[in-house]
């Protein structure tokens, strides 16, 4: 029983030290480049229309400060800041 709990910690200290050195390699990868000019990028940016409360979230964008859309001839006010 001793020999058998031994072999079980050992493997157990092997598979959790795997995972840590996973884990540090992932954060250990630099930021990729930004996408050539004209292809579209991930955004997360939510307006909304000052004279009717409509809402839009904007998901993808050619760039990382978009314009803002127009509804009901005007611009909409950003909601959520640009990260």
């Amino acid at each position: 029983m001793n020999v058998f709990n031994v072999i079980i910690a050992t493997i157990a200290a092997l598979a959790m030290i795997k995972l840590g050195l996973t884990m540090l390699r992932g954060l250990a990868h630099p930021i990729p480049e930004p996408p050539p000019a004209g292809e579209l990028r991930k955004v997360k940016i939510s307006y909304r229309c000052s004279i009717c409360g409509s809402e839009v979230r904007m998901t993808i964008a050619p760039d990382e400060d978009p314009q803002a859309p127009r509804h009901c001839l005007e611009d909409m006010d950003l909601i959520t800041p640009v990260e």
